[in-house]
């Protein structure tokens, strides 16, 4: 079971609070203390996606509206719309600059901090929950996002929320915590599409596993499963509703696909990462921007799948390359650079970040290591990077896509952390325990040893030394010394 340590109740919200401010104030710095450039691509997408649903316009392509104006609306579903919607009350209060949303998006980052300290206290206790907090709120590779308003700085509070709720339900299996990690996981699918896969890699095994009848784990497996298809089905529908061709979660996976599968992301130095020009030449037909997206996303599809099936020889070797670009493994300063130029990424920071990582990586293998040992299940955390590993094997290789497995390592990392401060503190009891000589050594049959061994201090005779009040078996410590804690 896992045991609270440290500070509790207020006193420890108290403590996260104080964690959180702290990462609000590192990502406001990096709004203030730096120049960014006008949002373009994603960054732009997003905030001026928020600014039209502000205006009562709907989810339409903010480009085209730039072009043609009111004169043509396009509908769209490029991107998942989670970020959007976070995004929507800033513009919905009137601050619709780029500036107010990048600001918005700090607060927004900051709230991950807080769900990273929640969801590591819940794993591994009030430690390791400030812990998670306090890297979470430094840590450059979860906060980098937020200044550039791009979807990673939602990444941090929803897979922190998912993984909150998937322990949760592990220590109490009812039906109001698979619904609540069921809810979790929509949210997350909303926000990033590959994270609808922890439906199958977490909800379902975590029902699975409970040790209840089998009749009560298929109710709380569909009972999670249905909770993320209720948070996910209005969206689906309105999709379904404006385009022509099935539409669910977004119609990005065309132009992604077309983007990755080139000779030049399958040969060459770029090899698993992505081509503008080869999503720009593809012959994806119609080319216009102002035709529906599902039709425009179903060509890109069977486009990238033809050439796929062309070069089979290559996919492997295609396959490693985008997972090592994700995971640091492969040419990993040439990708930070390729993440500065495609992203706007700062190079410093991205520097310290990439360092950053390893770091936790290691500390990530004691985490799951101490967590096995106190009987905690450690498949949540790593579920999601298997999911961040099938996604880019799937697409290209980016840092930023790997978010949310930084989440499942600033959590396992915290746990280590927790689990040796444990440690170095039980030594110095030990140590404190062997130089007072208190409290006294038994010995196997449980009582004292007959002579004294080295360090400990001898009663003295005829002083009060009577029984010890929270043990009468135990002799009291001598007159004038406290207990040690």
């Amino acid at each position: 079971m896992r045991q609270r340590q440290g500070a509790a109740g207020h006193s420890w919200f108290a403590w996260l609070g104080l964690v959180t401010g702290v990462g609000l104030g590192v990502r406001l710095a990096t709004v203030l203390g730096r120049h960014t450039p006008l949002p373009h691509n994603d960054a732009y997408f997003y905030h001026a996606s928020a600014n039209l649903l502000a205006a009562g316009l709907g989810f339409i392509n903010p480009f085209d509206y730039d072009l043609h104006g009111a004169h043509q609306h396009v509908a769209t579903a490029a991107f998942p719309p989670m970020f959007t919607f976070a995004l929507f009350p800033a513009s919905l209060a009137g601050f619709t600059s780029f500036f107010a949303h990048q600001v918005w998006s700090c607060v927004i980052g900051a709230a991950g901090v807080a769900l990273c300290g929640i969801a590591g206290r819940e794993i591994a206790g009030d430690r390791a929950g400030l812990v998670a907090a306090a890297i979470a709120a430094v840590y450059p590779n979860l906060w980098i996002s937020d200044a550039l308003v791009m979807s990673e700085a939602l990444t941090p509070a929803v897979v922190a929320l998912v993984l909150w709720a998937a322990y949760r339900f592990w220590r109490r299996p009812r039906p109001l915590p698979a619904l609540a990690l069921g809810a979790a996981v929509g949210v997350a699918a909303l926000s990033r599409d590959e994270l609808s896969l922890l439906v199958p890699f977490v909800v379902l095994p975590l029902a699975l596993l409970a040790r209840l009848p089998w009749r009560r784990r298929l109710v709380l497996a569909g009972a999670g499963a249905l909770a993320s298809a209720l948070v996910v089905a209005p969206w689906v529908g309105y999709n379904l509703s404006r385009f022509k061709e099935p539409t669910f979660i977004s119609t990005g996976l065309g132009v992604t696909l077309v983007s990755a599968n080139c000779r030049a992301t399958w040969y060459g130095p770029d090899v698993g990462y992505w081509s503008f020009p080869c999503a720009l030449h593809a012959p994806i037909q119609p080319k216009s921007a102002t035709v529906d997206e599902s039709v425009q996303d179903l060509e890109g599809r069977h486009i990238a799948w033809r050439f796929i099936t062309a070069h089979p020889g290559r996919i492997p070797a295609v396959a490693l390359a985008r997972i090592g670009r994700t995971f640091g493994l492969f040419h990993p300063l040439e990708q930070i650079r390729l993440d500065v130029g495609g992203d706007g990424r700062p190079y410093r920071w991205a520097l310290i970040g990439l360092g950053t990582y390893y770091a936790l990586c290691v500390l990530a293998v004691g985490g799951v290591v101490s967590l096995r040992r106190r009987g905690v299940p450690v498949f949540p955390l790593l579920a999601v990077g298997a999911v961040v590993v099938m996604s880019v094997v799937v697409t290209f290789g980016q840092t930023r896509y790997r978010s949310p497995f930084e989440v499942s390592l600033v959590l396992l990392a915290a746990a280590a952390i927790d689990h040796a401060a444990g440690w170095l503190g039980g030594r110095r009891a030990a140590r404190r325990a062997f130089v007072t000589g208190w409290p006294p050594r038994l010995d196997q049959d449980g009582s004292e040893p007959a002579a004294a061994g080295a360090g400990q201090v001898l009663p003295a005779t005829g002083s009060g030394h009577g029984a010890s009040p929270a043990n009468p078996s135990l002799p009291s410590p001598p007159t004038g010394e406290a207990l040690p804690p």
